[in-house]
């Protein structure tokens, strides 16, 4: 018997549950294809929610955040273990996927544990339990599988000293040195946390850069706080092999440089999460590393009734924006209309310090020849960040000069996540530099390096001479004023 549903998505990470829930708010009738025991996908159980949990158990159980007072020897616990990072882990995900379930029963979403495959551009196979198969028939489906991590045949994956993202996440033993190979976000992110664990870390990157959609100042402040704390980058040295000398992986690079570590974490790239779907069956075709191709502006695949969503489709591969994808695949599915995203979304990278954009990156604004002005705040010039003992920390705003607007906003350290979204807010409404001048914001806080940097921009487009510790007196002395 075959069951019918109006909408089938497979796959339950973030676009999935967000597809699945506004089909389901539209009156249809809805399943979720999981092919784990358990709900949540990539983003809850080996992505998103498991690195930055451990991100944050690291940072609380090291003391990171009072260092700036009471020193780099200052713990909160003194020998932390693996077992320290994975308690906090466990509790978080169960959390998680409870939450997720209740979600679903709320509501009347369909569940079904089991690997699916097309049979044709209607009808699924679902392998459950035992072997057994259900066929289903969904009017819409949207595929939103997520990846996996990408695992050439010629590096040793053991799963003990040679690991890739995933397999991060079940680490035994806490290492002494670490050789972290790939300096994409992921890697980027399990770099800096293991760093900030006292790990010696060696950051490995093919090309002469890296995270090149990061402003390039931004990026020189982040690199130079890592290099502080001891951090190597080999950049432009592609990895030639990987050897196990003593008992331990030895990186053998291009250049003939030796990288000797306790435990490799390979992250060059994932790859989507296609391969068992027959996706042939159904028409259509992925690119090299198992993606989807599919209009930006519904997510619709080349054939129409089926959406693809999530990081099966590539960039910008964020947790957020893949909610957003996965909701307007399901208006568009049954007809609903929806106003246009807005021009921005803010990208956030967990690591230690935090990195997170919104808007045009300097360069960006210099290809495309518009005037601009920058203004700067740094977190140390800011009253809430002596009283968090901050040692680093930047905003950088990109004025317009023609029209004050505001083009992008660019933070690293403490809360840069959060931090982000006002900058987010003013460039959606198409805000300028009055809003940062006018408003007022709580003192102390670090959200007052966004009238610092704005008084900072607006010196330097105004004839008159007033220098940056003039403007950060006066934006300090407006708020003591007020009390």
């Amino acid at each position: 018997m075959i069951r019918d549903y109006d909408l089938i998505v497979i796959g339950s990470g973030p676009s999935g549950r967000r597809a699945a829930v506004q089909a389901a708010k539209l009156g249809r009738s809805v399943l979720v294809v999981e092919r784990n025991a358990r709900l949540g996908g990539v983003s809850v159980h080996t992505g998103t929610i498991p690195s930055k949990t451990l991100r944050e158990t690291v940072l609380n159980l090291t003391g990171w955040r009072e260092r700036g007072f009471y020193g780099l020897a200052y713990r909160v616990k003194q020998d932390i273990a693996a077992g320290d990072l994975t308690n906090r882990l466990t509790k978080t995900l169960d959390h998680e996927v409870e939450g997720l379930k209740h979600q679903f029963v709320r509501n009347h979403v369909h569940m079904l544990h089991g690997a699916a495959r097309f049979l044709d551009s209607h009808l699924l196979e679902v392998t459950i339990e035992a072997g057994e198969t259900v066929v289903l028939r969904g009017e819409r489906i949207v595929i939103a599988v997520g990846t996996n991590p990408h695992r050439p045949e010629n590096i040793p994956f053991d799963g003990r000293t040679v690991v890739d993202s995933d397999g991060i996440i079940d680490l035994q033993k806490l290492p002494n040195s670490l050789a972290v190979i790939g300096a994409g976000v992921i890697g980027v992110e399990y770099a800096t946390i293991f760093s900030a664990l006292d790990v010696r870390v060696t950051l490995i990157e093919p090309r002469e850069s890296f995270l090149d959609f990061i402003d390039r100042e931004l990026l020189g402040e982040f690199i130079h706080q890592l290099r502080d704390r001891g951090v190597t980058f080999r950049l432009g040295d592609p990895v030639e092999e990987i050897v196990m000398e003593h008992g331990q992986p030895v990186v053998m690079l291009a250049g003939g440089r030796r990288v000797r570590a306790e435990m490799v974490l390979y992250t060059a790239g994932r790859v989507g999460a296609t391969d068992t779907l027959d996706l042939p069956r159904c028409g259509l075709e992925v690119d090299s590393r198992g993606r989807l191709k599919v209009n930006p502006q519904t997510f619709q695949t080349s054939v129409p009734h089926i959406y693809a969503t999530g990081d099966v489709i590539g960039f910008p591969s964020l947790a957020s924006t893949s909610m957003e994808q996965g909701r307007i695949a399901a208006c568009h599915a049954f007809g609903e209309s929806l106003p246009p995203a807005p021009r921005f979304f803010p990208y956030g990278i967990y690591s230690v310090p935090e990195i997170s954009t919104v808007g045009m990156s300097e360069e960006e604004v210099r290809r495309r020849h518009i005037p601009y002005e920058v203004g700067l705040a740094r977190f140390s010039e800011t009253s809430r960040g002596h009283i968090m003992g901050l040692q680093g920390g930047l905003l950088k705003m990109i004025v317009s000069l023609k029209t004050a607007k505001l083009l992008g906003v660019h933070i690293v350290g403490e809360g840069a996540t959060e931090l982000v979204h006002i900058g987010q807010a003013v460039l959606n409404l198409h805000g300028t530099l009055d809003y940062f001048l006018e408003n007022t914001f709580n003192y102390p806080t670090l959200a007052e390096a966004y009238k610092i940097a704005a008084l900072d921009a607006w010196n330097r487009m105004t004839p008159r001479t007033v220098g940056r510790e003039e403007a950060s007196i006066e934006n300090a002395s407006t708020a003591e004023a007020a009390e």
